[in-house]
C-alpha cells in the first residue's frame, strides 16, 4: 500500500471506561495520547457501570480532545481526518465518542473514519515496531475479548479462534474478586502470582474439540471458585498467592499453546499480542520464550498501548483512510460489531 505523507489523524476512543484522544501522524508517530481513566470510580462497584461510564465520557471528552491537540501543538485546522471507535463496546459509551467525532468532522468538513476496537488493539503494535507489517498472527486478550487473528493485510483479518464464554481478562477479574483482590483484577493477580507457586494447584486447561484455536475460561474460573469454596467448607486454609499463580499459569498455558499451534499450521514467523492482558508479565514471558524456541519474531506494545487508548485507534484509522474507508453522518455505535464488518 502506498504511504501518503503527513496525514494527521485525530482519534477518539470511548468504548468502555477510558475517555481518550490522540493525534497520530502517518499511522506510526504518536504526537499526543491523552487518557482519562475511570478506574477509581468503578472500583466502588467492583466493575464498570455502563451508565456511569457514559456520563463520565460526556464530562471529559471535550477536555481530552483539547489536551490532545495542545500536546501535539496543533489545532483542528491541522487535522486531515477524524478516527473514532464505533464498536464493539458499551453502547452508551460508544455513542458519546461517535457523536463527538461526527460533530467535529461535520463542522470542519473532514473525512470520518469509524474504527473497530479490536482492529485498534492489533494496530497498537505498529506504533513501536516500524518494521512490523502484515501478514502476522495476533492474539488479542482483554476484559471483553480473546481472539486469535490472522492479519492478512492492513484492515484485512481472519479470526482463527475466539473464546466460547469468558474472555481471559473477564476470568481474571472474577477470580480476583473471589480471592479478595478487588477490581481491576488482571494487574493485581499478576503481582500476587509472583509470590505464589504456579504448580501448587492443578487447574484445568480447556480444549475445544473440532476448534483447536478457540478458548474457554469459564470452566477454569469455576474450578478456582470451587477450590476456594471447598477449602472454606472443610475449614482448610488456602494461599491466595498460590491460587493466583496456578490460575495464571493455566490461562497462559492455553493461550501460548493455541497460538503456537496456529503459527505452525499457518507457517507464520511473526506473532504479536495486544489488549489489556497483553501487559501481563507471565503472558509476555511465556509468549517470548515460545516464540524464541520456534524462531518466530515476537511483538508486543508498551503497557500504555495495551489498555484502551486513542493512539491505537489513530493508527488503525490511518490505514483505513489509505484504503478509502469513509463513513457518513449515519455512522452509529455498534456494540456487537464483528471484526471485518464495515
Amino acid at each position: 500500500m502506498k504511504e501518503i505523507r503527513n496525514i494527521n489523524i485525530l482519534a477518539i476512543e470511548s468504548s468502555c471506561d477510558e475517555t481518550a484522544a490522540a493525534v497520530v501522524n502517518n499511522g506510526r508517530e504518536v504526537l499526543s495520547n491523552v487518557i482519562s481513566s475511570q478506574i477509581e470510580l468503578h472500583k466502588l462497584y467492583g466493575g464498570v457501570v455502563p451508565e456511569i461510564a457514559s456520563r463520565k465520557h460526556i464530562e471529559k471528552i471535550n477536555q481530552v480532545i483539547e489536551e490532545a491537540l495542545e500536546e501535539a501543538d496543533m489545532t483542528l485546522d491541522d487535522i486531515d481526518a477524524i478516527g473514532v471507535t464505533y464498536g464493539p463496546g458499551l453502547v452508551g459509551a460508544l455513542l458519546v465518542g461517535v457523536a463527538e467525532a461526527k460533530a467535529i468532522a461535520y463542522a470542519k468538513k473532514l473525512p470520518l473514519v469509524g474504527v473497530h476496537h479490536i482492529e485498534g488493539h492489533i494496530s497498537a503494535n505498529y506504533i513501536e515496531h516500524p518494521s512490523l507489517e502484515p501478514p502476522f498472527l495476533c492474539l488479542v486478550v482483554s476484559g471483553g475479548h480473546t481472539h486469535l487473528v490472522c492479519v492478512k493485510e492492513y484492515g484485512e483479518y481472519e479470526i482463527l479462534g475466539r473464546t466460547r464464554d469468558d474472555a481471559a481478562g473477564e476470568a481474571y477479574d472474577k477470580v480476583a474478586r473471589a480471592i479478595g483482590l478487588g477490581y481491576p483484577g488482571g494487574p493485581k493477580i499478576d503481582r500476587l502470582a509472583k509470590e505464589g507457586n504456579p504448580d501448587a494447584v492443578k487447574f484445568p486447561r480447556a480444549h475445544i474439540e473440532g476448534a483447536p484455536y478457540d478458548f474457554s475460561f469459564s470452566g477454569l474460573k469455576s474450578a478456582v471458585l470451587n477450590y476456594i469454596n471447598g477449602c472454606q467448607m472443610k475449614g482448610q486454609t488456602y494461599n491466595p498467592a498460590d491460587i493466583a499463580a496456578s490460575f495464571q499459569k493455566a490461562v497462559v498455558d492455553v493461550l501460548v499453546e493455541n497460538s503456537m499451534n496456529a503459527a505452525a499450521e499457518f507457517d507464520m514467523n511473526k506473532f504479536a499480542i495486544a489488549g489489556g492482558v497483553a501487559s501481563n508479565s507471565a503472558l509476555r514471558e511465556g509468549m517470548k520464550e515460545a516464540c524464541q524456541e520456534r524462531g518466530i519474531e515476537f511483538y508486543y506494545p508498551s503497557p500504555i498501548y495495551c489498555t484502551d487508548n486513542a493512539a491505537m485507534i489513530g493508527t488503525a484509522a490511518y490505514y483505513e483512510y489509505l484504503a478509502g474507508t469513509r463513513h457518513g453522518w449515519d455512522l452509529n455505535a455498534v456494540p456487537n460489531l464483528k471484526l471485518g464488518e464495515r
